[in-house]
């Protein structure tokens, strides 16, 4: 039998609980009763719904025990308040195992470095890290929780949105390295001070970071002077990564091939060639941090290297896919699980260099959280649009109004206030030889046209909303 995660005296020892029925050990740790697994912890959370009220669910789908602030029925351990105790044993499990940690923060791409790290770190032995986007103040110690005793290396991704939020987490986590992707103007609502403030909220990273830690930051990102300031006060060895002089990576060049993309660089002193599995242009950045970060975690270069070439996009941020339309086969990129004025940049620059037989059509929907600049950066989008050459653009939502307004009208497709208005109107248009890229926030919907023109293969012209 698998040694468990956690035994039932280290459960106590940790928390600080009182063990209440049979005796339990766990062989992982949940708090979402829909996720467990037989033989988890069940963590019951209190927030907009109380997790005590899904203890017997949890249950009845197998959990070996719970870790609560009230009475269930079933074997549990009862502690004052249920957060704490999971900070607690995030912290327990970070002490009791051998781990060299890092942690990835930024306003772009900090989920998709942070799992490219965990494929090179799960190469070199064995590793632990952030599932989705488990990146706040419930995430963070959930995956310190679940990480087991043996983990040589582990990667946590740190996220916010509010200043004061990263500094606790980076203490919690104390990596040994850490990465700041890009700083932008993202949850920038919630900062008087603006851009300035999502800077110094992504440098509270270096909080947590250990004696003789390692920073590595992006030399092209227009904060890096603030970043790499406040991490050499930190006592951080800082790395660059970057397209010009000094970066110890240098991005000399990028190109797409196939679905991937072959980069060119310089590693602190050694011309590289490789391929990834990416075809983003900010690809070519990303695959740079993630060499750093990892040879900070004493991860080889070759090992790294084979990682990245097999590491495929995550869902909604680069798939690329050939959908049989009714009117010929075109290629969707899926970008659609977020976006902010950096990565919608990023995106329109990556479709302007993918190879199309027909037309470069991008598919936006609002940017959000962005104050009371919103219409403006919308609109700026204009400009990376004529340079990435993109014939056609389909807008949706009342703030892409204001790109729609600053379009010429020969690179306007249609316009609605919503995704769902948009979507007929944009599925009947695309043609054979398009390539088709969509992009926007979560909250305006934007999945929901990349999942109609995925659904477009074998259509006919009817199913498809065209004329028959």
């Amino acid at each position: 039998m698998a040694e468990p995660l956690w035994t039932c005296d280290e459960l106590l020892a940790a928390t600080g609980g009182r063990l209440g029925g049979a005796r339990f050990d766990a062989t992982g740790v949940s708090f979402d009763s829909r996720e467990l697994k037989p033989g988890d912890l069940f963590v019951a959370l209190r927030g907009e719904r109380d997790g005590h009220a899904f203890a017997r669910m949890a249950f009845e789908r197998g959990a070996a025990g719970a870790l609560v602030s009230e009475l269930v029925d079933g074997p549990y351990i009862e502690v004052p308040d249920t957060l704490a105790a999971l900070e607690r044993l995030g912290v327990a499990a970070r002490e009791r195992a051998p781990a060299r940690r890092a942690a990835v923060t930024g306003s772009v791409g900090k989920t998709s470095v942070t799992q490219a790290v965990k494929a090179v770190l799960e190469r070199a032995g064995p590793a632990h890290g952030s599932v989705k986007s488990f990146n706040n103040h419930i995430g963070v110690p959930l995956t310190l929780a679940r990480m087991p005793r043996g983990t040589r290396r582990a990667v946590f991704e740190i996220g916010m949105n509010h200043a004061g939020e990263i500094e606790p987490l980076s203490r919690m986590v104390r990596p040994h390295a850490v990465a700041i992707t890009t700083v932008g103007p993202v949850h920038i609502e919630n900062f008087e001070d603006g851009e300035t403030g999502v800077a110094r909220a992504k440098a509270e990273i270096f909080a947590g970071l250990e004696p003789g830690g390692t920073a590595v930051l992006n030399a092209d990102d227009r904060w890096f002077g603030l970043l790499s300031e406040r991490a050499e006060a930190a006592g951080a060895r800082v790395l660059r990564f970057g397209s010009g002089e000094g970066c110890e990576a240098r991005l000399l060049d990028i190109e797409p091939q196939g679905t991937g993309s072959v980069v060119r660089a310089r590693l602190e002193g050694r011309e590289l060639e490789f391929s990834i599995a990416q075809s983003g242009r900010h690809w070519g950045l990303n695959s740079l941090c993630v060499l750093l970060l990892t040879g900070a975690l004493e991860v080889g270069l070759d090992t790294a290297l084979a990682a990245l070439e097999g590491f495929e996009p995550l869902a909604g941020r680069g798939v690329q896919r050939e959908v049989s339309g009714p009117a010929g086969a075109f290629v969707l990129i899926d970008e659609s699980y977020n976006a902010n004025p950096i990565s919608m940049r990023a995106a329109l620059a990556t479709l302007g260099a993918h190879p199309a037989r027909g037309r470069r059509i991008a598919v936006l929907t609002d940017m959000l959280e962005l104050g009371g600049d919103a219409g403006a950066m919308h609109a700026a989008l204009a400009g990376p649009i004529a340079e990435a050459k993109v014939d056609l653009v389909f807008c949706a939502g009342p703030l892409m109004w204001a790109l729609w307004e600053a379009l010429p009208a020969g690179r306007r497709g249609a316009y609605a206030e919503s995704a769902a208005a948009l979507e007929p109107l944009l599925t009947p248009e695309v043609r054979d030889g398009d390539v088709v890229m969509v992009k926007g926030s979560n909250g305006s919907r934007a999945g929901r046209l990349a999942a109609a023109l995925a659904a477009m293969d074998g259509k006919s012209l009817t199913e498809a909303g065209g004329a028959a």
